[in-house]
């Protein structure tokens, strides 16, 4: 087997070929970020137009993470938010995602309406969509954070452990490649409801989440990380416990 490309020019041109055609899915983040949005869009959704097409064509050098929400869009000018449901099926790995930046996009949804929309993005078997689902939807968390905290709270007892994670994921208080959220960075206790049902989670992508949650907050209190993990401890015997709680205090011990 031939070792992960490291770099995009290390792609072979036949398999950057697939990514851009949306007949592959991306199978690591190098290849997330190679993908030629302008193509792929001409080849899934054509019908968006010429000036779209040179509008994506045009910011190819920028980050990942501004052409994302633009060719979200860009297609929702053109097709409107019915269009979601047609790229959620799509093998494309970013096409998808850019139907978790519509769903971010909408503005007519309430939060509960929005949450119900990531949730399959949310559960989607692909890395890369499950970051563009919590990433197109953390600004309406933000916003309206008491509700995001009951609403996601929720999802800590489903069966997947990709939706488990969304729910620490979606509202660590700095996060990677996002603002930070600054009242969950003053107060990291609003979040408990989400955190105490994950603290011995069994899986190793949810305790990576939340480890890394209160590695977050610890930046800006220490001593409540210290506090509850020494709680946590005390109350559970767990392995899952001890090493959710060694990734939260890496940074201060």
């Amino acid at each position: 087997m031939s070792p992960a490309p490291r770099r995009v020019q290390d792609i072979h041109p036949k398999r950057l070929a697939l990514l851009n055609a949306g007949k592959a899915e991306a199978s690591t983040l190098t290849e997330c970020l190679a993908v030629d949005f302008a193509t792929l869009m001409r080849s899934a959704v054509p019908e968006v137009g010429e000036d779209a097409l040179s509008a994506i064509g045009a910011i190819a050098g920028s980050g990942i993470s501004k052409r994302m929400a633009l060719a979200a869009g860009l297609i929702r000018d053109q097709l409107g938010d019915g269009a979601v449901t047609r790229l959620r099926q799509h093998r494309s790995d970013a096409i998808r995602g850019w139907a978790c930046f519509m769903v971010g996009a909408n503005a007519a949804l309430t939060l509960a309406e929005r949450l119900a929309a990531i949730r399959p993005f949310a559960d989607d078997p692909h890395f890369g969509v499950r970051e563009w689902a919590w990433m197109a939807v953390r600004p309406h968390l933000a916003a309206d954070l008491r509700m995001a905290v009951a609403l996601l709270a929720d999802w800590t007892g489903t069966s997947s452990d990709r939706l488990r994670r969304f729910a620490s994921e979606a509202t660590r208080p700095r996060g990677v490649w996002c603002s930070h959220i600054p009242t969950l960075k003053r107060n990291p206790e609003m979040a408990l409801t989400i955190l105490e049902p994950l603290n011995a989670d069994p899986s190793l992508y949810v305790q990576d989440s939340v480890g890394n949650w209160l590695n977050d907050a610890a930046k800006d209190r220490p001593d409540w990380v210290r506090d509850l993990c020494a709680s946590w401890q005390r109350d559970r015997d767990s392995a899952a416990t001890t090493r959710i709680c060694k990734r939260a205090l890496r940074s201060i011990d």
